[in-house]
């Protein structure tokens, strides 16, 4: 932990955690929390937890030499008294020093410590935190961080990124009224180990602004590390927060941003769709289909195989379908059958009644034994994760591989059952399960479950249950005969530009409606639970 590079490189040549940001950013975020020249700057109090090369730090003394000539102090004196920098490289802190000197400043009792900050005991507070705070996964980061930071900050949840805890420390030390600007990838303000930070956000201080920078360039390198700015305050929590999506850096003087309201104390994915505020749009699940993801066995080499037709009892067997049959807008089933140990009743079935599955099982019992959901009932040791319906298989439904390259979204039939790499819709009709899936392929759709999941390289959608439940679309059953043959006619040609042309206008229907149409401005107000 003392190693100055503990955590690797990327395959670029960079160091894990040295991505630097652009000056008109820096720039940018000191406006933001009011840093700047025209105040007096001399007894603010401010923190960069990670400060590297001294992006931040320089600018900032820049700003008080400009200060302290409106205001006359000594800033040299404020430099050394109110300014406080973390990092844990002791080259980047002396070269941070050597920028700050260049501008004619003596740096020999500036408070920028060599160290790591989320170790350090630190007892000051601060009117203002500010930086761009390391990205480092969760396996990158060596085991015995991992678990001092599990042990003590209550947000380093699930697989967090290490910029999670730096939230969290440097979020405490804020004075009341303090503010917190960050720059940093925008995955927790979506993903599942954001979620005790977001709720830790909205319970104890103000979220004022999110910028989300996704599509703009704001470091100093080419990163894929999906940016957003927030703005928070030490200050009574409150339900309402300014957003932007941001194209260009170079705008962001000038940037106009919108007011949201926030739903709920962890869940802030409808900041970002906007489908969400239109009331006249319906969830999926509203219409009548069901979401579902496709069965676990914790033990797939075993419970899943081409071979099985010729080792077990044909009874007991399912044609299974997983993401690898579903590629390059094709699907090409690869012959594998699921072995299915359920009576219909759903009860496991009776190994004596089926001598060759309980051969075969038994050969693969000690592998099986030493799953944890055979460790919790000894006797059922043969049971897969999942309960397994076979009536599934033969029930029409949308498939929907979490992650895919695909354009194309495929409906089975009634042949297969979905393996649990596979989510899946199904309900209603397959007429209306068509009309779904052209939906579900038009632009209209993938920018919102963009927009509510975390890109991944290539931009590829994640059609996972969580987020294909707050997807909103027009109310199929409001749609006419006409409307509804021609989705079908073109999802059935693959012919996307007509779908997209169509669903546009479907969704602009829906903003015209009057029966349940808002006023522009009228803006819903639902409070948080603020319990912890």
């Amino acid at each position: 932990m003392t190693s100055s590079n503990p955590y690797g490189y990327r395959a670029s040549g960079g160091r894990h955690g040295d991505v630097f940001t652009t000056p008109e950013v820096v720039k940018y975020m000191l406006d933001l929390v009011g840093y700047i020249p025209e105040h007096d700057l001399s007894h603010i109090k401010i923190l960069e937890p990670s400060c590297g090369e001294g992006e931040f730090i320089v600018e900032i003394a820049q700003r008080l030499i400009d200060s302290s000539r409106v205001y006359q102090f000594d800033p040299i004196t404020a430099l050394n008294q109110c300014v406080l920098g973390y990092d844990i490289d002791p080259e980047k802190v002396n070269r941070c020093k050597q920028r700050v000197k260049a501008l004619g400043l003596d740096t020999d009792f500036l408070q920028i410590k060599v160290g790591n900050f989320l170790l350090d005991d630190i007892s000051q507070t601060v009117d203002v935190v500010i930086g761009n705070p390391p990205y480092i996964r969760y396996e990158n980061i060596p085991e015995p961080e991992r678990n001092y930071y599990k042990n003590h900050y209550r947000t380093f949840h699930y697989r967090a990124d290490l910029y999670i805890p730096f939230f969290e420390k440097s979020l405490s030390l804020l004075k009341p009224s303090g503010k917190h600007c960050f720059i940093c990838s925008n995955r927790w303000l979506k993903n599942e180990y954001g979620k005790k930070l977001r709720h830790f956000i909205a319970i104890r201080y103000r979220l004022e602004s999110i910028l989300n920078l996704e599509k703009a360039n704001a470091f100093q390198e080419n990163v894929l590390a999906y940016p957003a700015i927030t703005l928070i305050s030490n200050l009574s929590p409150n339900n309402k927060v300014n957003y932007a999506k941001v194209e260009d850096t170079a705008g962001l003087r000038e940037l106009s941003l919108s007011q949201k309201v926030i739903h709920s104390g962890d869940d802030w994915s409808h900041i970002f769709n906007e489908a969400t505020n239109n009331t006249n749009l319906c969830f999926i699940e509203e219409l009548g289909f069901k979401i579902g993801i496709g069965v676990a066995t914790g033990a797939d080499r075993i419970f899943i195989s081409n071979r099985l037709p010729q080792i077990v009892e044909p009874e007991l067997l399912l044609p299974a379908i997983n993401v690898r049959d579903l590629k390059g807008d094709q699907m090409n089933w690869n012959g594998e059958y699921l072995l299915n140990p359920y009576q219909p009743n759903g009860e496991l079935i009776n190994l004596a009644r089926y001598p060759k599955a309980a051969h075969y099982l038994e050969q693969h019992k000690d592998l099986l034994s030493k799953r944890h959901i055979a460790k919790k009932n000894a006797a059922k040791w043969y049971k897969t994760i999942d309960r397994i319906i076979p009536g599934l298989q033969h029930e029409n439904k949308i498939l929907l591989p979490d992650m895919s390259s695909n354009r194309y979204i495929f409906i089975d039939e009634g042949k297969y059952y979905p393996l649990h790499n596979l989510y899946y819709i199904k309900g209603l009709s397959l007429r209306e399960l068509k009309v779904l899936s052209a939906f579900l392929i038009s632009d209209e759709i993938r920018t919102q479950i963009c927009n509510i999941t975390n890109n991944m390289n290539g931009g590829f959608p994640r059609w996972q249950s969580q987020y294909l439940r707050k997807l909103r679309i027009p109310d199929i059953r409001d749609m006419n005969h006409e409307e509804c043959e021609a989705l079908i006619r073109y999802y059935e040609q693959r012919d996307f530009e007509s779908i997209n042309k169509l669903v546009k206008l479907l969704f602009e229907k829906t903003h015209i409606k009057p029966s349940k149409q808002r006023h522009k401005h009228e803006v819903m107000s639902i409070s948080f639970d603020y319990t912890d």
